[in-house]
């Protein structure tokens, strides 16, 4: 069987029967009736021809071996770190953690949820602060993010922002690209020299982009200046100093941000990393992303929840100050279970062991001769060679070490959790000097160690042995639904199979190793992936040029209007500021305009769930010279291919905006019709859906931006690397040049397996999926939205309002009754409140797309035993659900019995899948945050 016949679920055979469910004799003749013909492209994709898992695993080993990992010492928040190999094997490789879907069903995600809720434990005991959030992206966003919630806590009037000059570079880059778009001033300067009077808040680097760590008297100077002028104070610190020198709560930050990198996540070319952010009391319910909460159960006892969920920024809209609508949850796992692992005393261990090798370091070079500019520092040591930076560089590379390069008289050796006493001393050689071989004493005074304890909570001292921890991770996992236990039906989610073959390069050395600040010939395979993944991605996107930097959907939202406003100020028409966006869109169009200095005007949808042309005329008229760009999805956010996206494009092209189209539902056009042909200037790709890189729980994703010619001079680029975009680009949108560049391989291998005939295949398939969904549900739910010949794109909305309006029966109880047939919900209440949207993707086979319908077709039966009066809502199974099997010991006072509660139809006993909970309480976990692991006192006979 080739690769793609074990990707698509359905054989041939299936398909036919699929088929006559929906009345058509073939899948071409049920794509013809369902996809515009105006916007078909009837050419076969130029790809090359599809590649078998082994000969596709050898091109990726032989681009693996063209990569050189080197010993990485440039540092700039970058380390090289170990990933023990029972979190490797457990967490990082298991598909119980990386096809999980983020946990906006909590029944069914105690145990990812348990993990973010250590990593926010972890996070906040480091940081010596109240609140962390669930992750964010990277550091540079991080940042980014903490600076806007600094101006819109501040009272400040000032629209300036101090950073400081020991910022990392990528980080400064990062906040100029954002900063521009919305009038932040950005104020770089060394904090030594003074504060100005008026500005809203302040980054501080701890320690700093060369090395150094300034003292308690230095960062509460700061402090009081910020307070002085009602600013806030930000400190981006690494979490491992934060073991050895005073946290940033003790020294009155208000804010911390940083990476978790070196918590066991590798390299990866500089992602995917799980950014934090933290918080002092009193600041919680402006913090951006995802919080992790606990709540109880029906039972009442203690469950976790995304607390505040709908409260992420994005959600606000037009009115939005953050369009962070993800995490990068599978990395934070990663990295709270590196700390689980190791533990307070392991992880302060190995910050003791590299200080000490930074001393010893440091000690040698002035021993030598050479100047150590800084006399506190962390892990790294600045030297200063007048005129020799090079030559020593140079030197370090033939011993296979890359060093830091920070101008023509200073070097930067930043040492980590693989530096030995053997490589500090070929560091030496290459300064000339004679290998010292041993470690130094501290540096750090007693007014910058830290004295306080941390990570206090028996989870950080209960998992020594590697048994228990693998029996800690199993444990977790067992708690979860993800998608290799069922079918996960989420619509605008397309969680499909991902394969095995595409997931194994991730772990290679030659892909995980590398430093994204490396030299590019140290990138040589990487750099011929990534060429060749933005080739593949233009021809089926029908665009020119791909950017590959964005490290998640919303961040090529923001990368494409950003190219959109550089575009029409280039054509000297910056008062082009207005960009339309249709009602139904998700929110994240709406808070990317936002951040893209863009103002936000919606465009009504009429009763079929399509753009109204009429409105949309209306508001082109309306806002005329001042119209920059329209935003929509295609197939619209209602699961339905419109007719009229060709006229839609042509009447905002008339007036003079751009056309950006959502690549959110991409999965529904390939190799069928390519956006960038039919109407498209710009579209973000979500290659976290489309392309098979896997959810993990709720990151991490890549969001490629795709643009036709003129707007390809406003990509992204990096200061980094020239070879990350074009000189005249927006500037980076990310830390790394490019992106989260370990999971590319996984969609390059996707494309090269499927080819162009199995991409063409899945999109028909998936297709054909949603159609004998909504055809076989259609007589016991109405399906809201269909297009040409009442037929559905890739997924459909099922709607319940009139059920519920009847019935009392919600969509909340439908989603938790399924789980007791074994299911994760479909998507609820979007775009359409009161309705469940379904996507079955193409890689389901029948059997399961069957149980799935029987499940739905027997909760409809629950629902009219309601009707008719049998049993009352509020003591139903379906509001009952989930049932645990704990629910099943002692009395029983329900009016349904307890088979009828766990086995329902069609549910095997041996297939059960039990939920560790009964239905959480989401009132009160927004009402009473607990956002750090409780005692485990709290537990006690639950």
């Amino acid at each position: 069987m080739s690769f793609a016949d074990r990707h698509i679920g359905p054989s041939v055979h299936e398909q036919a029967k699929m088929l006559a469910e929906c009345g058509y004799d073939s899948l071409d003749a049920l794509v013809d009736a369902a996809i515009p013909a105006a916007i078909r492209d009837p050419r076969e994709l130029d790809l090359p021809p599809a590649a078998s898992e082994a000969e596709a695993l050898a091109e990726l080993r032989a681009l693996a071996a063209k990569n050189r990992p080197m010993t990485q010492m440039i540092g700039l928040g970058f380390h090289d770190t170990i990933t023990p190999a029972v979190i490797r094997r457990n967490v990082l490789e298991s598909p119980a953690w990386y096809t999980a879907y983020t946990p906006y069903q909590p029944e069914i995600s105690q145990g990812r949820l348990e993990a973010l809720l250590t990593f926010q434990t972890m996070v906040s005991g480091l940081t010596g602060l109240d609140v962390a959030n669930a992750s964010l992206l990277d550091e540079s966003t991080a940042v980014v993010e903490a600076v806007l919630l600094m101006r819109r806590i501040s009272r400040a009037r000032s629209q300036r922002v101090v950073v400081d000059a020991e910022c990392l570079p990528q980080t400064v880059a990062v906040l100029r690209t954002r900063a521009e778009a919305t009038g932040i001033e950005i104020d770089v300067r060394d904090l030594a020299t003074g504060l100005p009077d008026e500005f809203f808040g302040v980054v501080v680097q701890y320690p700093g982009a060369s090395g150094v760590v300034r003292d308690r008297e230095f960062h509460q100077s700061v402090g009081e200046a910020a307070k002085r002028a009602g600013a806030l104070c930000t400190v981006a610190a690494d979490l491992l100093a934060l073991t050895m020198i005073v946290p940033p709560g003790e020294l009155g930050a208000d804010i911390a941000v940083g990476t978790t990198q070196r918590f066991g996540v590798p390299l990866g070319y500089g992602g995917p990393h799980a950014g934090y952010i933290a918080v002092r009391s009193g600041l919680e319910r402006s913090l951006p992303g995802r919080l992790v909460g606990v709540s109880t159960d029906a039972e009442g006892r203690p469950a976790y929840r995304l607390a505040l969920q709908t409260r992420e920024q994005h959600i606000r809209r037009e009115k939005a100050t953050s369009n962070i609508c993800t995490a990068q949850v599978l990395p934070a796992v990663l990295a709270a279970m590196y700390a689980v692992y190791h533990g307070p005393d392991g992880l302060r261990g190995i910050a003791e062991r590299v200080h000490g090798l930074a001393a010893g370091f440091a000690a040698a070079l002035r021993d030598g001769g050479v100047e150590v500019v800084h006399d506190t520092f962390f892990d790294t040591v600045l030297a200063r060679v007048p005129g020799r930076a090079a030559e020593v560089i140079a030197e370090a590379r033939r011993a296979g070490i890359n060093l830091g390069r920070v101008d023509d008289d200073h070097v930067r050796i930043a040492c980590d959790e693989l530096s030995t006493l053997d490589i500090m001393g070929a560091v030496l050689r290459a300064f000339g000097l004679p290998d010292r071989g041993e470690p130094g004493s501290s540096t750090l005074p007693s007014g910058v160690a830290r004295t306080s304890a941390f990570l206090t909570h028996e989870v950080f001292h209960a998992h020594r042995s590697e048994t228990a921890m693998l029996r800690y991770l199993r444990r977790l996992s067992d708690q979860d639904y993800a998608l290799d236990r069922g079918m996960i039906p989420l619509g605008s989610c397309t969680m499909k199979l991902n394969a095995a073959a595409e997931m194994e390069p991730v772990s290679w050395p030659g892909f995980a190793g590398l430093h994204p600040f490396a030299p590019a010939e140290d990138a040589a395979g990487y750099l011929e992936l990534i060429s060749g993944l933005n080739t593949w991605l233009a021809e089926v996107t029908g665009y020119d040029q791909v950017s590959l930097q964005p490290n998640a959907g919303s961040q090529g939202e923001l990368a494409g209007l950003l190219a959109i406003r550089a575009y029409h100020r280039a054509n000297g028409q910056s008062e082009r500021d207005v960009c339309l966006i249709p009602s139904s869109a998700h929110g994240t169009n709406a808070a990317s305009a936002v951040l893209a200095g863009m103002r936000v005007v919606v465009v009504a949808c009429d009763s079929d769930g399509n753009v109204d042309l009429s409105d949309l005329r209306s508001k082109v008229d309306e806002h005329g010279e001042r119209l920059a760009a329209a935003m929509v999805t295609y197939p619209s956010t209602h699961g339905v291919y419109e007719n009229d996206i060709a006229d839609l494009a042509r009447i905002v092209h008339e007036r003079g905006g751009q056309v950006y189209v959502d690549g959110a539902n991409l999965n529904a056009l390939l190799g069928l019709a390519k956006p960038g042909e039919f109407g498209g200037d710009v579209s973000h790709l979500n290659l976290h859906k489309t392309f098979c890189i896997p959810h993990g729980g709720g990151g991490p994703g890549v969001g490629p931006v795709a643009v036709r010619a003129h707007l390809a001079p406003y990509l992204p680029n990096h200061p980094a690397f020239a070879q990350a975009g074009p000189d005249t680009g927006v500037g980076p949108v990310a830390a790394a040049p490019f992106g989260s560049a370990s999971i590319l391989p996984i969609s390059w291998a996707y494309i090269r397996m499927m080819g162009a005939a199995g991409l063409t295949r899945a999109t028909k398939v998936a297709v054909l999926a949603a159609n004998y969904i909504a055809a076989r549900l259609a007589p016991h739910y109405p399906v809201l939205y269909s297009g040409r010949n009442g037929l559905v794109a890739h997924e459909c909305i099922l709607d319940l309002r009139a059920l519920t309006k009847r019935t009392g029966v919600t969509v909340d109880d439908v989603a938790k009754r399924l789980v007791d047939y074994g299911f994760h919900a479909p998507t609820m209440s979007f775009p359409v409140a009161g309705t469940l949207m379904v996507e079955p993707t193409e890689s389901e086979d029948v059997a399961e797309i069957d149980r799935f319908c029987e499940a739905m077709i027997s909760i409809r039966r629950e629902i009219d035993e309601v009707a008719d009066g049998r049993w009352p809502v509020e003591r139903s199974p379906l509001r009952g659900a989930p049932h645990t099997a704990e629910a099943l010991t002692g009395d029983w006072d329900a009016p349904y019995d307890r088979k009828t509660a766990v086995y329902p139809d069609g549910v095997s006993p041996k297939a059960k899948y039990w939920p560790p909970v009964r239905r959480i309480d989401a009132a009160r976990g927004d009402r009473n945050l607990v956002c750090s692991c409780p005692p485990l006192s709290d537990y006690a006979g639950s």
